[in-house]
Formats: structure tokens, sequence, C-alpha cells
């Protein structure tokens, strides 16, 4: 369950037979230029606490042999799209690749035209930003790379990290794009939305309606300021949408088969795909990715408290074995107090609820025995009253997640209080060490009152 699934790029390059593709260039017109890159941090859309997901590491580049099974990619029919005057609708094309801005590794770049709302495509368009890496052998094909975030900058972030993709260059070119909607905050050069995105701390459950009804309109305050700079845009911002821009993609680089590869969020847009476009994949892999495609959302929540409360205990193990065996005890004794009071710091204005804690000490659990002398000093010193070194070194002072934009139309949301009460008592049932913290319960929390309906539900891949 929600365990990173860390495989070998070396299935993308075998079995490939096909030439390397090409684009035609044409001439498109952009109700919304690109944006320019700006210098912001590339983690301005990292993910909230509760994804539990990471970037990939350099170890992607090492090829498993065993994993060498071919697979014969195939290139899918044709058959012309039409245009609402039953005119054929010609295929979507990159213009021109030319060097990327501020390059440094030989990469180019290419603009494409998409419809803002999918379902109206002879409507407004925006611009993608596409990036390429050429294979430095003989390319028998291409595969298409995302970073998630949601917002992680495709160009930039392959600037910033070609090294990962030497052995995939070999045989193959890499390509990668900036998302939509993510634009110069993110350092991304597709057309952006222009909000004011923030991060904001995760929200404690609320305690009756009139709670309820305050988070609902505080979500929909920050949902706005957004919203209303592009109310179309805006509402096609789901994983769905961009999976079919990814399907566009592949048909502007000739239509063969899709090899993709996803990272942390993008592995939902790779879910969404193979849904909406099933027989035109060739191989697919989805690394530290989140479930979006079970059966019962609610079970998936279950399954990723069990999962958090799994590393507090491995943490309660060794802690008997390791000079800290009283440390469960007074962790659970610590939870029940934050529970009735915050727990001060020495950091002005912070001081920690038991969410918040839990939070925090499931993320160092996570990291293994290397990081547990620490945190069980942090919890003996914080059952004395004293949480100062819960307290985050760099970033932010409280577990906090990103403007949902992307993430509101993807993950299924509470009705009510009283679905959202059942949901609580069930996690804490299931984990009374590590509660809701970090699940996709707490990160819900923040899509309450949302503007815009859940567009891109979970639900099972296709067999």
């Amino acid at each position: 369950m929600l365990k990173p699934l860390t495989i070998t790029l070396a299935l993308l390059s075998v079995g490939l037979h096909a030439p390397p593709a090409t684009a035609t260039a044409r001439p498109a017109t952009a109700t919304s230029p690109p944006v320019t890159a700006s210098s912001r941090p590339v983690n301005a859309a990292a993910h909230p606490p509760s994804t539990s997901v990471q970037q990939p590491t350099a170890d992607i580049q090492q090829a498993d042999a065993g994993a060498r099974a071919a697979i014969v990619s195939a290139r899918p029919a044709t058959g012309g799209a039409r245009s609402a005057t039953g005119e054929a609708r010609p295929e979507p094309s990159v213009e021109e690749w030319v060097r990327c801005p501020g390059d440094k590794i030989g990469m180019e770049c290419g603009d494409l035209q998409v419809p803002v709302d999918w379902s109206k495509p002879d409507g407004p368009k925006i611009t993608l930003k596409l990036g390429r890496l050429r294979s430095t052998g003989t390319s028998e094909g291409s595969v298409l790379v995302a970073y998630g975030g949601p917002g992680g900058p495709g160009v930039a972030l392959t600037q910033s990290a070609s090294g990962w993709w030497t052995d995939l260059r070999a045989r193959m070119d890499v390509i990668t794009w900036d998302t939509r909607g993510y634009g110069e905050q993110f350092q991304g050069l597709s057309t952006g939305l222009r909000c004011a995105w923030t991060r904001v701390p995760i929200p404690d459950f609320p305690r009756d309606d009139a709670d309820l009804g305050r988070l609902s309109d505080t979500n929909r305050g920050y949902a706005e300021a957004c919203r209303l700079k592009d109310p179309e845009l805006f509402a096609h911002m789901s994983s769905a949408d961009q999976a079919r821009d990814m399907e566009a993609i592949r048909k502007a680089l000739g239509g063969d088969k899709l090899n993709y590869y996803g990272a942390s969020y993008a592995g939902l847009y790779g879910q969404a795909y193979a849904r909406l476009f099933p027989g035109r994949i060739r191989t697919m892999v989805l690394d530290g990715t989140v479930n979006h495609s079970p059966a019962d959302w609610t079970r998936e929540a279950v399954e990723m408290a069990k999962s958090n409360e799994r590393f507090l205990r491995r943490f309660f193990t060794w802690c008997a074995a390791n000079d800290c065996p009283d440390v469960p005890g007074l962790w659970r004794a610590l939870i029940a107090r934050a529970d009735r009071a915050p727990i001060p710091t020495k950091t002005a204005n912070v001081a920690y609820k038991s969410q918040d804690l839990q939070s925090f000490a499931v993320g160092r659990a996570r990291q293994g025995s290397a990081a547990w002398p620490d945190l069980a000093q942090a919890i003996r010193k914080a059952a004395k009253g004293d949480a100062s070194d819960f307290v985050p070194a760099r970033g932010a002072r409280y577990p906090d997640q990103s403007t949902g934009v992307t993430e509101c139309t993807d993950w299924p949301r509470f009705a009510d209080r009283k679905e959202m009460t059942a949901m609580i008592d069930r996690l804490r049932e299931v984990a009374p060490n590590a509660g809701t913290a970090n699940t996709l319960t707490t990160a819900t929390l923040g899509c309450i009152g949302w503007p815009v309906p859940v567009t891109n539900p979970p639900a099972p891949l296709p067999k």
C-alpha cells in the first residue's frame, strides 16, 4: 500500500523497433502566451505531507537485467478527429523545436497548443511547453517523463538532473513538459494560472457544524482568489486533463504507443491515462505514487493509516532494545495531553496539537533507524512540556499543503460531518499511535467547500 514503486527504467527501453519520432511544425495561435521562468524554488508545489511520496532519485538509472522483458510496440490505428462542422481536424503538432531558454545540456523546446477544455476541442487554447533530450545513440522511440508535484516543471527539472536519464537516452529520446496551469511561480513555461499560490496548515477536524461551515468558507476563499483569474482553466486542472494533454503530446510526437515514467503525483496522471486510453500504452512506470485506482476509497485511507502505524511500531520495537523502552508509553500520554491543550515550544507562537506531533513523528519514523534516536529524544522532551525538537529546521513550522487546484478535482471529499466523524474514528481505531496524520483523510479537509466538483474521482484501472 502506497509504498514507493521503484521500478527500473530498463523496461522502457526494450523491444522498441519504431523509427525516431518526428514532429511537423505548424503555426498556431494561443489565447494565453507561455509565461517566463522565474527563480522561485521548484518545490513551490510540493506534496502535502499526507501523500508521503518522494521525487525520483539517482538510483532510477540502474538497469535491472531481469526486467528486460521485451514488449513489442505497435503504432495505433489512426482516425482523424473532426470539428463541430464535420471537417477533419488536424492532429496536434509541436511548433518548431528550438534551444530551451537558458539551456545548458542540449535540450530542445517546442510549443504545443491544446484546448483548455478537452470537451470543447475548438474552444480556447493554452500552450504547453515541451522539452526534448535527443537519444545519444540510435533512437528507437521516446519516453514521456513527468515529475509530479503537481506542478513540477518538467523542463527545469530535467535541465537540473539530466544525469538521471543517461542510460535511457542511449536508446530513446526523453520528452518532458511543463504541466498546464503551473506557470511562472513553479518555474513552468506553459500557460499558467495567475494565482496567489500559497501553502496552508492542515486544518483541524471540525468539532461541530459551525466549525465545518467556517472551514468550508475558508477553503472557498483560497480557491476563489485563484479561480476568478481564469475560471475555465481552474476547472480543468485535474489529472485527467493532464492525461489528455499527454495523449496530445503522444500524437504530436508521431503517434507511437506511449512510454511513460511518472514520479510522485504524476503517477495519478498515468493512472488517468490508463483509464482513458488503455490501448495506447506500451510501457508505464509509476514511481512512489498514490493509488488513485482503488474500488474502495475508504479502505484506501484505512490502509494508509495502517502503514503509518507500522512505521511507528517499528520505531517503538527499536526503542525496546536501544535504551528508550519508556518512549512508547510517553508517546501515548503525550498525544492524549496534546489533544487537551497544545504542547508549547521555544519558538514564538508555535505550539503543537496531537495531529501536528503525529504528522512529524510519522515522517521521522519513515526515515529509518538513523532518525530514530532524535525522535526518541524529541518525545521525551515534549513529554516534559517542551515540543521544540519537533519544530522543523527548515520550511513550514506546521504540517501544511499547497492550494489544491489539481488535488481537489482528484480526491473525494466528505459530504457531511457524520461521514467525516465515522472516518476519523475508524482511522484512530486501526492506528492509535499515528491517528489520521499523513493520510488523504486530513489532506482532503482542504477541499471542503471547493468551488469546482471532483471531476476525476478514483476508479479501478482497466484489465
